[in-house]
């Protein structure tokens, strides 16, 4: 599926919480995203022995049924793949990189990367990154909730 003819993919390297990422899920069929990827402990709508995962299905809300997902086992390996194939690679992470989310562009071919709740994407995968994004924060709290930055992310570069 393509998106205002972009092909879009979602990156999870160990996001933790099953309802976050039934929650990405749910949004990134909104955008009209091809693919996640998901990585590390990150949680699967089925588990290695095909039980449906009850957490992501009740805030996905079918969306893990329709939208193309894989598990990979080295993200190194995916984005060095990716970009190979001509992804341009946008990680949404606090960094003194960053430049803010409203300047980003999409390109024609791009992958969104989103880490973990707590620590987010290390520094060995922002490298291979072409743009780090950030979401500035007006209030007491330094970040939102992953879900939530892979939404207000999402529609705001895809101009969806």
């Amino acid at each position: 599926m393509r998106t205002k003819d972009k092909e879009v993919l979602i990156i999870l390297p160990d996001v933790r919480s099953s309802l976050n990422v039934g929650a990405i899920f749910r949004t990134a069929d909104a955008c009209g995203v091809g693919k996640i990827y998901l990585a590390g402990y990150t949680p699967a709508p089925l588990d290695q022995f095909g039980r449906v995962n009850k957490d992501i299905a009740k805030t996905a809300l079918g969306a893990e049924k329709t939208l193309a997902w894989e598990k990979v086992k080295s993200v190194s390996s995916l984005l060095t793949k990716l970009k190979k194939q001509g992804f341009s690679l946008i990680a949404i992470e606090q960094s003194d990189k960053a430049v803010d989310y409203k300047k980003v562009k999409a390109t024609n071919k791009v992958a969104f990367i989103f880490g973990n709740e707590v620590t987010g994407l290390s520094k060995g995968f922002l490298g291979k990154c072409d743009i780090i994004a950030e979401i500035p924060m007006c209030g007491e709290k330094e970040s939102l909730n992953v879900s939530v930055s892979a939404g207000v992310a999402l529609f705001r570069i895809l101009n969806v």
